[in-house]
């Protein structure tokens, strides 16, 4: 029995070695621990430590500089007691405890933590990809087609050495952020290859600054040399931020593809519309594949967060053909709200806060369009709106004390086959 699922229940068993400690023994400033990444990992399948907070913890505990860290080959010092699997092998041998079944599978790694620093790495990154991409003048045109070319090669090639230059120093961040800009280049050096040879379609944009501006099926040979690119990138550098453009690049796609489609109709925002849900849901099918591939990697370097930016970005596009979609059917706005109630549910299962934020705006939508129709010029809608408020800040406070058991019991509903996506939040 769980004694965390009730602060009442009395355990039945007598005490472990662990609970019998004297708090002198434990707390005084002179006591000192040595833990390994294994240890928080077995705390965090006891339940002891929340996932997010454990990553976070041992982020700030063994990021570079601190002094908590210790060095590769420094052996411990005499106050170090033995570490957690010491314990466990010496319960073992006193048959005081059983061994696992398997060990369990290391945490999915959500990559570095929020700081200054990173924070620098990744405003000054986007300075230097928006430069290339949405901020690009036609001052750049000047060059010629070939110029351009040549540019934007130099400029993915010298990325990408800095890149690797940083990964062999352990700077996975700004090398990340150098990679992805590397990505970034490459519908530029497509543009302008395909400009430098004659093969540009005619009767469309012909300057790239437009490619981020205007929706046009002529931009597709840039958006599937990039997806391409990014794939055999993302085999060689392993780092997650890279997914972002890949992402973004998809959503696009999932535009040109409806203007490359209804050509000779003219533009249809509807058509538009239902082609992004589509491509949404199958971006989302995407994260899913590549988060069970991730959290089931035996390796370290295939355990980073490669479907973020594809939950993110997919969810967006679902979402918002979705709820664009109009309907005058009182049933129609019902199974919306249905579907976002079932948005809500699965982030919390499987700890993607992505689809609960977009369920829940769903859900106050809906909420609020039944308040406005039952008070409708009525003096008790402000009245109304009000309760609606304080009802959605009074979920949000009882979700937030009650996540990590609404996520694990949440998860238990899960097919076998997703069952891994809940393992870490």
């Amino acid at each position: 029995m769980n004694n965390n699922d009730n602060p009442d229940t009395m355990p039945t068993d007598e005490p472990t070695r662990w609970e019998i400690t004297q708090t002198e023994d434990v707390f005084l400033p002179s006591v000192r621990v040595q833990l390994g990444w294994r240890d928080v990992e077995a705390a965090v399948e006891r339940g002891a430590i929340p996932p997010a907070e454990a990553h976070a913890l041992w982020a700030s505990w063994a990021s570079p500089g601190s002094p908590l860290r210790v060095a590769a080959g420094a052996s411990p010092s005499p106050s170090v007691v033995p570490t957690a699997a010491e314990l466990a092998q010496e319960d073992l041998a006193a048959g005081s405890a059983a061994p696992p079944a398997q060990a369990p599978r290391p945490a999915l790694d959500r990559g570095p933590a929020f700081s200054f620093t990173n924070t620098l790495y990744y405003f000054g990154g986007m300075l230097a990809i928006g430069a290339m991409t949405l901020f690009m003048t036609l001052g750049w045109e000047l060059f010629g087609a070939w110029g351009v070319f040549v540019l934007a090669l130099g400029y993915l090639t010298g990325a990408l050495l800095v890149a690797g230059n940083l990964l062999e120093k352990g700077l996975r961040t700004p090398a990340g952020v150098l990679a992805t800009l590397a990505v970034c280049l490459v519908p530029l050096a497509v543009w302008a290859f395909q400009s430098g040879i004659g093969l540009w379609p005619e009767g469309g944009p012909d300057s790239y600054r437009d490619y981020h501006r205007y929706i046009d099926w002529r931009w597709l040979t840039l958006e599937l040399a990039t997806l391409a690119a990014a794939v055999v990138l993302l085999y060689r550098y392993k780092l997650p931020f890279m997914v972002m453009p890949v992402a973004v690049t998809i959503w696009y796609l999932s535009m040109d593809v409806a203007h490359m489609l209804m050509q000779k109709d003219g533009f249809d925002w509807t058509f538009t519309r239902d082609v992004s849900l589509v491509f949404g849901l199958a971006t989302c099918a995407i994260a899913v594949w590549v988060d069970l591939r991730t959290r089931t990697a035996d390796n370290a370097e295939d355990r980073q967060d490669f479907a973020f930016w594809l939950y993110l970005f997919g969810a967006i596009m679902f979402w918002g053909g979705l709820s664009l979609r109009d309907s005058d059917s009182e049933l129609n706005k019902f199974l919306y709200a249905l579907i976002n109630v079932f948005l809500v549910f699965l982030g919390a299962a499987i700890g993607r806060r992505v689809f609960t934020v977009l369920g829940a705006i769903g859900v106050a939508s809906y909420l609020g369009y039944l308040a406005y129709r039952v008070f409708e010029d009525s003096l008790l809608f402000p009245f109304a709106l009000t309760l609606l408020g304080r009802g959605v800040v009074a979920l949000g406070i009882w979700w937030q004390r009650n996540e990590d058991r609404l996520h694990a019991r949440l998860a238990d509903w899960l097919p076998a086959a997703l069952k891994p996506l809940a393992r870490a939040k």
